[in-house]
């Protein structure tokens, strides 16, 4: 066995432990709830091919973490087409001075407001704030100095306190004929018409339940409106999620009415290119901010 006692059932394990851990941490690195979950899926998938090669992982929690860790920073690179650098690995010991409230404002902030601190910051403060791992814990994870670390977390708090002054943006508004698009899909979802949205199907069309399974092609994605057509805990309408034009499910029978996941559509002209459907990874909302429209 790769760590000298954990077998493969108990990795795989892990890995489905940490999941909605990482995806808050990745999301938090890239800005995105969404390709926060296409670095966690990059990074398992990465992490279940080297396992086995590894030799002995002492502790296979924060070996996940650097991969993930490393796999965002990938990400980032690919984004900005260039290299990301650890501007604050390499201060001096900087007493933190920030307060509870500090940290509280850290923990609380947007995706997109962590995502104007500089990565090194980000890191610290998803990890310590967010997390809640230990100084320690982070230089370890990220391989600062505890010196760096606890630098990079205080400025990211600061840099947080002063960001949370400046007045809010002007929330995103769905484009009509857009919201008339989802509108027209949900309508159809919620009255159990699926042999109309299958034949909005394109033939090469793309599913990827996240979490769970990916399908291509008119015929296997298919069944994907059989399986809901099997249950009766949801309902569709249309909203914004991350700004984005989205499709809102909620369980009927709560009458809360909570947004228990999201399902984003992509289209080809008149067709549906891509599905993205998360059910199978309810850890995103955690993460993710959505309107209804």
């Amino acid at each position: 066995m790769a760590d000298g006692g954990l077998a493969p059932e108990a990795f795989s394990r892990l890995m489905a432990d940490l999941r909605p851990s990482l995806h808050r941490y990745c999301a938090r690195m890239v800005g995105s709830a969404f390709d926060g979950e296409d670095v966690v899926q990059d990074a398992l998938a990465k992490a279940a091919l080297a396992w086995s090669d590894a030799g002995q992982i002492e502790r296979p929690d924060r070996w996940l973490f650097r991969i993930a860790h490393n796999t965002a920073l990938d990400a980032l690179r690919r984004r900005k087409r260039q290299a990301v650098l650890r501007a604050d690995e390499d201060l001096g010991d900087v007493a933190d001075l920030a307060a509870a409230t500090d940290a509280r404002v850290a923990a609380t902030a947007s995706l997109a407001v962590l995502l104007r601190l500089p990565v090194a910051q980000r890191s610290c403060v998803a990890l310590v704030d967010v997390l809640g791992h230990s100084l320690d814990e982070t230089a370890e994870l990220l391989d600062f100095t505890l010196a760096a670390a606890k630098a990079a977390l205080h400025r990211g708090r600061v840099r947080l306190k002063d960001l949370a002054q400046e007045p809010d943006e002007a929330p995103p508004r769905l484009d009509a004929a857009e919201r008339e698009r989802l509108r027209a899909y949900a309508d159809r979802f919620n009255a159990r018409d699926f042999d109309a949205l299958r034949a909005l199907l394109s033939e090469d069309v793309r599913l990827d339940l996240a979490n769970r399974a990916r399908l291509d092609g008119r015929k296997d994605v298919s069944v994907y409106f059989t399986r809901y057509d099997a249950i009766f805990d949801w309902r569709f309408e249309v909203g914004l999620a991350e700004g984005r034009p989205a499709l809102l499910v909620s369980d009927p029978a709560d009458p809360t009415a909570a947004v228990r996941y999201v399902v984003l559509l992509d289209w080809r002209s008149d067709e549906i290119a891509a599905i993205r459907d998360y059910l199978y990874a309810p850890y995103v909302m955690d993460s993710l901010a959505v309107a209804r429209a």
